[in-house]
């Protein structure tokens, strides 16, 4: 087997970070096949929470202003990390990355909530409003069988700290309206969490056969309303 760097990193990470993990219902993990993974998403450390819990890389979605970022930019590229489109563009070249990855069976990740809980902080318990742009990616990815797999990360201890002025980050990315604002770019540091997986939602040829015309976006809605309740009953069995 061929050493996984992105996976070394995260664990190397948490150890740094002194940060305790409890993993729920591992045994829902898919042992084989495509999988898109999606969680809820407030700190840095979400991305080697999920590839540790998983024991394996995971090339997930980053913003765009972190492929900008001196020093962001270093840490998500070695992560695997695949940067997507900058704001106010279609998400053409980021669904094609994904869905090479896809084919050749490399789990890609997904944060629905987008980069407000990142730039905005949020209780650890709340969850925003899912952008259906993983829906529509699991329904286009022309595979035989992919699993889309929720994943919850409840912090149950947590230090929130301010990291930079939001006013920095709009020199290296002005195309970001979250930083056209007063106050600062929070950092989430976990202590302890609890991370709970989903049962996974299959996606197959019958369903993906549905997604065409006025369908395409009622089903995309569907699915996306579906994994949202999914993971927010899996945030409150993490505090619970």
């Amino acid at each position: 087997m061929s050493f996984d760097l992105p996976l070394h990193i995260s664990h190397s990470l948490l150890i740094t970070t002194g940060t305790q993990v409890s993993v729920r219902h591992a045994e829902r993990i898919p042992s084989m096949g495509a999988m898109l993974v999606i969680s809820n998403h407030r700190s840095f450390l979400d991305l080697p929470l999920v590839m540790n819990a998983l024991g394996r890389s995971v090339r997930f979605a980053c913003h765009h202003y972190m492929s900008q970022v001196p020093v962001l930019k270093e840490i998500v590229s070695t992560l695997g990390c695949v940067p997507l489109d900058a704001p106010g563009q279609r998400r053409q070249v980021f669904f094609e990355q994904a869905i090479d990855l896809l084919q050749a069976y490399q789990p890609v990740g997904i944060f629905p909530e987008g980069a407000r809980p990142m730039v905005q902080a949020t209780n650890p318990n709340e969850l925003s409003q899912f952008h259906r742009g993983f829906a529509h990616l699991a329904l286009r990815v022309p595979v035989q069988k992919l699993a889309i797999l929720p994943v919850a990360i409840s912090a149950i201890e947590e230090t929130i700290s301010p990291m930079a002025p939001l006013k920095l980050f709009s020199l290296f990315d002005p195309s970001e309206p979250l930083f056209d604002q007063p106050g600062w770019h929070p950092s989430v540091n976990y202590h302890r969490v609890n991370l709970s997986v989903g049962s996974p939602i299959w996606i197959t040829d019958s369903l993906r056969e549905q997604y065409q015309g006025k369908q395409a976006g009622r089903l995309a809605k569907v699915l996306t309303r579906s994994c949202y309740g999914e993971i927010k009953n899996l945030l409150r069995e993490g505090f619970a």
